[in-house]
């Protein structure tokens, strides 16, 4: 940016800084600085936009970046801000070392601001429609809500009628108060509405192929045989869940004894019951690492309702639990079925289940009056566990530290698959959405089969943009959550198509048009960033070239960090841009400053989404850091591409300090694997450190989530004097 205006704010203690001195840094740039009391008032705000006709960005350096976001955004303009109030005043003791410090971050931030380029959005052609992948409870919600916004919504279902599993069911879980009354199933009047609405419906259908990107997929559909086509801007998976396969659980007589069945199988028996006494078996394979290790959270609820299905008709139901789970408003429910006198509620552990003539025998011991049962019924029922439909089907396993590699592996590049017998196998689990992506071809997933993104922060968005889950398929849950959840998910379909329509990305950066441009004639193949994009948005040609997909992007930069050829780079965060601000910083020349030897210089590269709020609430809650720490934020830890290191290491900084999200199984990452990638590419780093001939202690990669803020000292002020210890980098004065 050519031209560039600084405003300095004096408000929030922010004053206690020398102010001369600042503008004086900004002078160094060739920038007359202009002060104001209180930026972030409307006296503030009228102050900076009588200049904005003559400016092409704009440094604010008052508080930080992260609030009062809206109030300085100038109409497009590029702003920068200089956190002077929690970066500087409200976390260091006022100092001379705390007043180069602010000065440091000036700097910073007018380099960044020159650097800058102004961004174009990916402007295309778009289409808003939304389709709507399932037709049971939750994909006929969000089709719905999607009609009754005002856009279009597309149904596909594998089966011959809408409706899914909810078809079968007898009865329903209550719904309204008092929470004790069983209900009719809900999906008939969702189908009915479905109707009214002209939402269009594909049944025995499903999906061929998925190519492109948000707002520009183009959908091949099989149905009956014949290819239909359509252009979609995003994608509801509602598809739905499956029952763990009872066959494995012939200790409790599944597939042995015809009086043992599933909680699924007993909804059609229960329409003619008659007079019963039925156990139910709870947690059947489920909380067990031989079977499904997770619980499915409504399978108590769903006992309780077919406990019910037994008393209306003058049986017994007895219940053997491991713990009884009715989360909020099912309490009523539960509290209701225990006074029911039909009703007999154990926490146990069932031994055995054995025939005795017409009967079946149940042996239970460990429960809570504290002696063996046994019980004798007509009929044993065994809550299995929901599996989600993805569950089995070939997609990109993430890689966490701690677990083995799976090799990327694509079902439409045969050649990195290993064996025809593989290929075989794939086609006969069969697909759901057949993505054409180069990282494959389902929505990724964790290791019990449900897709997912970040389940602290947007629990709707998948690993691909513009494609959301809900429902069952996403994690288990009864219908009216279900319905909850569709809704959820119909919302950010439509955000999907309306930001993809402007050329912006969606969460976490909501908004950002900064797309990565590629200068692929330097582009040596290595597939890094191919391979580390944990969104997909990266396909590639034959010779591994990288293929960008604009809209499927995030914005992370972690494609970025990855080059080892530095061809990627936004408009607003570049190599120039980083290292430029990085070489910015005055690292005092012992040949010629008496007290260099005192000031030591670390930088801290910091994750935007949790280290940067981590040190926000450190400052407001009193926390003091040392002032020889500069801390930079970074868009994401896997944004952090080597040349930082080295071009900080070869200025003369004495140590990096690289601070993250939590990774591996329970990851806290926002972009899924940045911080895990900044933490594997430290063996890059320790080449640098090696050819530079210094001490690999000198760079460190720190986990902090951003509830650690009370961690925060201690992780910075302890690396500081470890540094201090190592002594000063001998590039100094170089």
């Amino acid at each position: 940016m050519e031209k560039v205006g600084v405003y300095i704010c004096t408000g929030c203690d922010i004053g206690k800084l020398d102010v001369e001195k600042l503008k004086a840094v900004s002078q160094e740039f060739g920038i007359e600085a202009k002060v104001h009391p209180f930026l972030c008032s409307a006296q503030g705000i009228e102050f900076i936009s009588k200049d904005l006709a003559n400016l092409d960005a704009i440094v604010i350096a008052a508080c930080s970046p992260r609030v009062k976001a809206s109030l300085f955004n100038f109409n497009g303009k590029y702003v920068e801000r200089v956190n002077l109030r929690e970066g500087v005043v409200w976390s260091h003791e006022m100092n001379e070392h705390t007043q180069e410090l602010a000065e440091d971050y000036l700097r910073i931030g007018i380099v960044k601001a020159q650097k800058a380029e102004k961004p174009e959005p990916y402007k295309q052609e778009t289409s808003k429609d939304i389709l709507v992948v399932g037709g049971g409870v939750s994909g006929l919600t969000a089709a719905i809500e999607i009609a009754k916004s005002g856009y279009k919504a597309i149904i596909v279902e594998k089966e011959a009628e809408l409706g899914g599993f909810a078809r079968k069911l007898y009865k329903s879980l209550p719904t309204s108060s008092p929470y004790t009354r069983l209900e009719e199933p809900i999906v008939a009047k969702l189908i009915d509405e479905v109707k009214k609405l002209g939402i269009q419906v594909f049944t025995s259908t499903i999906i061929e192929s998925i190519q492109g990107q948000p707002g520009m997929l183009e959908v091949k559909l099989k149905q009956n045989g014949n290819t239909l086509n359509l252009k979609v801007g995003a994608i509801i998976v509602a598809t739905g869940w499956k029952p763990y396969d009872a066959t494995k659980l012939s200790e409790f007589g599944y597939g042995k004894m015809k009086n043992v069945v599933t909680n699924v199988e007993f909804e059609s028996i229960a329409k003619n019951l008659g007079k019963k006494d039925v156990v139910f078996i709870q947690c059947a394979g489920q909380r067990d690492e031989k079977h499904l290790p997770y619980c499915s959270s409504v399978c108590c609820l769903v006992s309780l309702k077919q406990a019910k299905y037994v008393t209306s008709n003058g049986g017994n139901a007895f219940i053997i639990y491991k713990d009884m789970r009715t989360p909020g408003l099912w309490e009523d429910f539960y509290k209701a079925m225990q006074d029911d006198p039909g009703v007999f509620l154990t926490k146990g552990e069932v031994k055995a289940v054995k025939e005795n003539g017409g009967k079946v025998v149940v042996e239970v011991a460990n429960n809570l009056l504290g002696e063996d049962l046994t019980i004798e019924a007509d009929l044993v029922v065994l809550a299995i566990g929901m599996e989600s439909t993805m569950k089995g089907l070939y997609t990109i396993k993430e890689e966490f530290p701690d677990e083995k590699t799976v090799p990327y592996k694509h079902v439409y590049e045969p050649r990195l698959i290993k064996s025809a017998e593989e290929v075989e196998q794939i086609k006969q689990i069969g697909h759901i959405l057949n993505l054409a992506y180069r990282q494959g071809p389902e929505l990724p997933t964790l290791r019990y089969g449900f897709p997912d993104s970040n389940y602290i922060c947007f629990p709707y968005e998948s690993r691909r943009l513009g494609i959301y889950a809900c429902g069952a398929v996403r994690a288990p849950m009864e219908i009216s959550a279900a319905m909850e959840d569709a809704r959820g998910a119909a919302l950010k379909a439509i955000q999907a198509v309306e930001l993809v329509a402007e050329g912006k990305t969606t969460f976490p950066r909501t908004g950002d048009v900064d797309f990565p441009n590629f200068f692929l004639q330097r582009c040596t193949q290595c597939k890094r960033c191919t391979e580390e994009c944990p969104f997909g948005a990266l396909d590639e040609d034959e010779r591994g070239t990288p293929m960008p997909n604009p809209l499927r992007c995030r914005r992370c930069g972690i494609c970025f960090g990855s080059c080892p050829e530095r061809i990627i780079s936004f408009k607003q965060y570049s190599i120039d841009q980083m290292s430029s601000a990085i070489k910015a910083i005055y690292v005092p020349d012992p040949n010629w400053d008496e007290t260099a030897a005192e000031k030591f210089r670390v930088v801290a590269f910091v994750c935007e989404n949790d280290a940067l709020p981590a040190l926000d609430m450190a400052s407001m809650n009193g926390v003091k850091l040392n002032p020889l720490v500069r801390f930079i934020p970074v868009r994401c830890l896997g944004s952090v591409n080597t040349v930082f290191i080295a071009d900080a290491l070869s200025k003369g900084i004495d140590g990096i300090l690289l601070m993250g999200c939590k990774f591996g199984q329970d990851y806290q990452c926002h972009f899924i694997r940045g911080s895990e990638l900044a933490n594997r590419r430290m063996e890059n780093v320790q080449e640098t450190l090696q050819r530079l001939m210094l001490e690999k202690e000198r760079v460190r990669v720190v986990e902090v989530s951003i509830t650690d803020w009370d961690k925060i000292a201690g992780i910075v002020n302890g690396f500081v004097e470890e540094i201090k210890k190592l002594g000063a980098n001998p590039y100094k004065g170089f």
